[in-house]
């Protein structure tokens, strides 16, 4: 499998070339869009944030992630519906797993906002080293008391 980058006019090219010779051959082929996948330190960055929420209010990690981050701040991003083997409609989460860049950049964009304006907490950004600091270390704090 190659991978293309269709912004490039020499993979476009290539690209083309490659479909022309698969629909020449009449073979069967799968297409699929690649995404720039979440780095590791967006993931990182979003456990601390999700994990200082929690802290702040007494909640677990998984409340916070399911029903705030997900349910609440992003349905658009992460509920999904989808047919059952019943053929029931039904509603499911979506993995952050699956986000690539941009999505998680927005995701977390909008939990920050939503926790200053309905939550009064401010969620440091990225490069706020000091504010990210004291996040993680009552994070600590937090998962000494409950553990």
């Amino acid at each position: 499998m190659a991978l293309y980058n269709l912004k490039n006019p020499y993979d476009r090219a290539k690209f083309k070339e490659r479909t022309d010779a698969m629909m020449a051959a009449q073979d069967y082929v799968e297409l699929k869009k690649k995404n720039t996948q979440r780095s590791l330190a967006q993931n990182s960055y979003l456990h601390l944030l999700l994990g200082y929420f929690a802290s702040e209010f007494g909640f677990t990690l998984d409340e916070v992630k399911i029903d705030f981050y997900k349910r609440k701040c992003n349905p658009d991003i992460f509920v999904i519906e989808r047919v059952n083997r019943r053929g029931q409609k039904v509603r499911t989460l979506r993995s952050s797993a699956d986000l690539d860049k941009a999505e998680m950049t927005r995701s977390i964009e909008r939990f920050r906002n939503w926790s200053s304006a309905e939550c009064g907490l401010y969620l440091p950004s990225p490069n706020e080293g000091e504010a990210l600091f004291y996040a993680q270390q009552q994070v600590e704090m937090y998962q000494r008391e409950i553990y």
